[in-house]
């Protein structure tokens, strides 16, 4: 998430409180209009493509030129600190060893253009010689050290994505009365870490889903992320009412955020034929079956992190109703010309399909239709579809 989804100021009864919702507003508009990060995907392919058979060519052709002079013109004298650029060039894109086999192309096209020369030993020729071999031995060096950088960087990205994937578990079962499917689609290629988030819980009071998204990406949206999920296990099971269950959510990570930080949430508590919501800066869930409708609440509020002061509504669920909770990775996403998704005409369709996972299915496959290509920002979906009276579990 990059900057949230655009919510109604809630009207508030006091001109406290209305100074305080306007200064978490003020925050929250100021996160949204912050720069939203490109994709990597060009930087990477190119660097991937000079790290590759370009890159193995360029750094030798270079060097070859750079010697061309004293090669062809025996009188030229080679230019030894100009023949250093092939090296520095491959330890740039390319691993150690590739970089030690041109960094030995160098030496010989500078002792090969040298003797083209007729260039005699003296001090100054130790000189130039002894730089061109350090730094032929510097870039290997460094090659050398990018290479473990790397395999560094690659343990750390594959302990987030495991770390991710104990917080998003993928659900595809019938708990409570209530057949749940999740899905997650992460749009950085570089790394499958994302701010986006849900729970699951099954409580005394019934079946109590979490829907969320953390501010930013990256590491700290993860984290951000993990203590949401954390929060709302040790406190779904022994809160009845969904109201305060967001207030403690809210004072559980409103220290652990920095200043401009936020988490837009939304939680579901299914009963016996309906659902109860509470939103707090989230987008709309959406109803689907005899009619679609997005379920907006009636007084706003603001996302967790920013004190919010949260309302619960109820909405009726009829036999075969199905219930879609999303973040805004669906909503803002934009075809080439920038066509925004449409949610209401697209989800028509795809959540009639016959399964939960064939109806997130096909959402997506329409969304990935409509941009062209992956998402610009993270996804999270939960489809939620009541197969009976909904029996609260005792614990």
């Amino acid at each position: 998430m990059d900057g949230g989804h655009g919510f109604r100021t809630a009207r508030t009864g006091s001109g406290r409180a209305r100074t305080i919702s306007g200064r978490a507003r003020a925050r929250f508009r100021t996160a949204r209009t912050g720069p939203r990060t490109a994709p990597a995907d060009s930087r990477t392919a190119s660097a991937g493509f000079l790290a590759g058979p370009l890159g193995l060519l360029v750094a030798p052709v270079g060097c070859l030129l750079a010697a061309a002079p004293g090669l062809l013109i025996g009188r030229v004298q080679p230019i030894l600190p100009l023949l250093a650029i092939g090296p520095l060039m491959a330890a740039t894109f390319l691993g150690a060893r590739r970089t030690f086999l041109v960094s030995c192309w160098t030496v010989l096209l500078a002792l090969a253009a040298g003797l083209g020369a007729g260039t005699q030993p003296s001090a100054g020729f130790a000189v130039r010689w002894g730089g061109l071999l350090l730094g032929c031995a510097c870039s290997v060096y460094a090659a050398r050290q990018r290479g473990r950088l790397r395999e560094r960087l690659a343990e750390a990205r594959e302990v987030a994505r495991i770390t991710q994937e104990a917080i998003l578990r993928p659900v595809s079962r019938t708990l409570s009365g209530t057949h749940v499917s999740t899905r997650y689609h992460c749009a950085g290629r570089e790394s499958s870490v994302g701010g986006d988030l849900y729970d699951l819980a099954v409580t005394p009071y019934g079946l109590r889903v979490l829907v969320g998204d953390a501010r930013g990406h990256g590491l700290d949206a993860l984290r951000t992320a993990s203590d949401t999920v954390t929060a709302f296990r040790e406190l779904a099971y022994t809160t009845p009412d969904l109201t305060a269950l967001a207030r403690k959510l809210d004072v559980r990570l409103a220290p652990r955020l920095a200043p401009e930080d936020f988490v837009t949430a939304v939680l579901a508590e299914f009963g016996p034929g309906e659902v109860r919501l509470v939103n707090c800066g989230h987008p709309a869930p959406l109803r689907s079956g005899r009619r679609l409708e997005l379920l907006e609440p009636r007084v706003p509020a603001l996302p967790l992190g920013l004190h919010p002061e949260p309302h619960q509504y109820r909405v009726r669920l009829q036999p075969g109703d199905r219930l879609l909770l999303y973040t805004d990775g669906l909503t803002e996403s934009r075809a080439p010309d920038g066509t925004p998704f449409a949610l209401l005409t697209e989800s028509a369709t795809a959540l009639g399909e016959p399964t939960p996972d064939a109806a997130l299915h096909a959402l997506y496959d329409r969304l990935l239709a409509h941009t062209g290509g992956p998402p610009t920002d993270d996804l999270a979906l939960v489809l939620c579809q009541p197969t009976g009276v909904t029996a609260p579990v005792r614990v």
